[in-house]
């Protein structure tokens, strides 16, 4: 019934669509210069000026016929403002009011005239000159009330942005924060980058990778799964501060947290460590907050975050036994509390029922920004392993030197003291490998003899970028923050 009422719509709007082609004008407009932005136009106003003129551009998003008077709100990336169209001002000819009254909710049109005010106080264009740029065929959502249906909002995004404002102002602070990274690193010395995204190699990180060929070379390739380990190369190379922020791919689930295809932050620093890299993480996103949020606290459904610092910063296995009461030590506890989360740990290793323990009993408690530190080793094979002891007698622990950002129950960020001992890295790929499906995960031979030549001391960092838009604009599904997020496919 839906798509007959469309078709129905559809229709008559192709029959003022042919009105207008027969009036000898392009319903597909052409360009249009010297225009100015809606909420620029008001904030210049000055009352009682009557030199004021203004041009501008938008689409149609109210529309109100009188008679004798026809009022728009114009919408464009700013924000609306009002066009008063008038017989009096544009004439009776073809691209005047004979126009006008063929105008609909959804066109995009040009307005100049003069500026001024109505009786009720609102600043309008009193158009004199009027162009139809692009003929809307599609009615817009219902009373222009706004998109509804969820599932349509994210397949119809084009439809979103301008149906719900509110959405386009939260794809600009997304494109304002990343400018305010980039700002913040590139002016403490850091490089930006660009690494491959089609890899011989699916590396860097534990997920299961994208496969496409490349047809000349007669070869499989992999999209990435994460830049570290060509990024960490450069290092190698004696580029001692860089940064990427781009696409990463993974051949997995679905969920308000997780899309195939996210945006990174990675980071690296020669001649520091994950000390640094905590320091850095603090102040980076609470300039961002500074910058783009109103306030420190920040609404996220139903949590508030509080990024007042300084951030908590708790070790791994202190808040195991804060929040699951077992100590690391005591693996038959740790699975007895497995069971009792209903995680199905026989056929796990130690280390992965202890992590899985960890994020089923610790996340949920962690809302304020808190740094998690020193994990099982077993479970970071590109991160070097904490020491004690003297500084004669240092010796190595069962933990390593790794920290991730937990906010709102979610990991943001996820940092290291890099390996950079190529023996102990070759070693810990070999475990890494073991049991994996070989056709997709291999050792990537060249990271071990870039090693070789000698890898700074170096800390690195990984935040994502999606993840923290939605934590400092308070949305709550991935797909909010993404503008084209990968659904499931429409039956037909």
């Amino acid at each position: 019934m839906q798509d007959t009422v469309h078709d129905k719509f559809e229709r008559q709007r192709l029959e003022k669509l042919s009105h207008i082609k027969q009036l000898g004008i392009d319903p597909y407009g052409s360009r249009y210069d010297d225009t100015e932005q809606a909420e620029y136009i008001k904030r210049r106003f000055k009352d009682g000026d009557e030199s004021q003129k203004a041009k501008c551009a938008g689409r149609i998003v109210l529309l109100r016929d009188i008679g004798k008077l026809i009022f728009i709100t114009l919408r464009d990336s700013s924000g609306t403002i009002q066009i008063g169209l008038s017989k009096s001002l544009l004439g009776s000819g073809a691209t005047g009011w004979t126009l006008a009254k063929l105008l609909e909710l959804g066109d995009i049109i040009g307005a100049a005239g003069q500026l001024g005010k109505t009786k009720t106080g609102e600043i309008t264009i009193w158009a004199d000159c009027l162009s139809l740029l692009s003929k809307c065929l599609y009615p817009p959502p219902e009373k222009f009330h706004g998109l509804a249906d969820i599932d349509l909002r994210y397949r119809q995004r084009y439809v979103d942005l301008w149906a719900n404002p509110e959405v386009i102002e939260r794809f600009k602070r997304r494109s304002g924060l990343i400018a305010t990274i980039r700002q913040f690193l590139t002016s403490r010395g850091f490089w930006e980058v660009e690494t491959p995204m089609m890899q011989t190699i699916a590396g860097g990180a534990a997920a299961k990778p994208f496969v496409t060929h490349h047809n000349s070379l007669d070869l499989d390739l992999f999209l990435r799964i994460s830049p570290e380990l060509f990024l960490k190369r450069l290092l190698v190379g004696g580029m001692e501060k860089v940064f990427e922020i781009n696409r990463n791919f993974r051949n997995e689930g679905l969920s308000r947290y997780h899309n195939p295809e996210f945006t990174m932050l990675e980071v690296y620093q020669a001649y520091a460590d994950y000390n640094v890299m905590m320091d850095l993480t603090e102040e980076l996103i609470s300039v961002c907050v500074e910058k783009h949020c109103a306030d420190k606290q920040i609404q996220f459904g139903d949590l508030t975050v509080d990024f007042s610092r300084p951030w908590r910063r708790a070790q791994y296995t202190e808040l195991l036994k804060e929040y699951s009461g077992c100590d690391i030590d005591d693996i038959e506890a740790i699975r007895a509390k497995a069971r009792e989360l209903e995680i199905d740990e026989p056929a796990l290793d130690d280390a992965v029922v202890i992590n899985e323990v960890f994020e089923a009993a610790v996340e949920e408690n962690l809302v304020n920004p808190t740094f998690v530190i020193d994990y099982p080793a077993a479970l970071c094979p590109l991160a070097r392993r904490k020491k004690r002891g003297t500084r004669d007698e240092r010796r190595e622990t069962q933990f390593a030197e790794r920290f991730e950002l937990l906010v709102a129950q979610m990991e943001l960020a996820n940092a290291y003291t890099e390996l950079n001992d190529p023996a102990e890295q070759h070693e810990n790929f070999l475990k890494q490998l073991r049991g994996q499906e070989e056709s997709l995960t291999k050792m990537d031979r060249d990271y071990i003899t870039a090693l070789k030549y000698g890898m700074p001391p170096a800390g690195g960092l990984g935040i994502g970028i999606d993840r923290l838009v939605m934590v400092l604009t308070g949305a709550t599904s991935i797909r909010d923050v993404v503008l084209f997020p990968l659904l499931k496919p429409v039956k037909d």
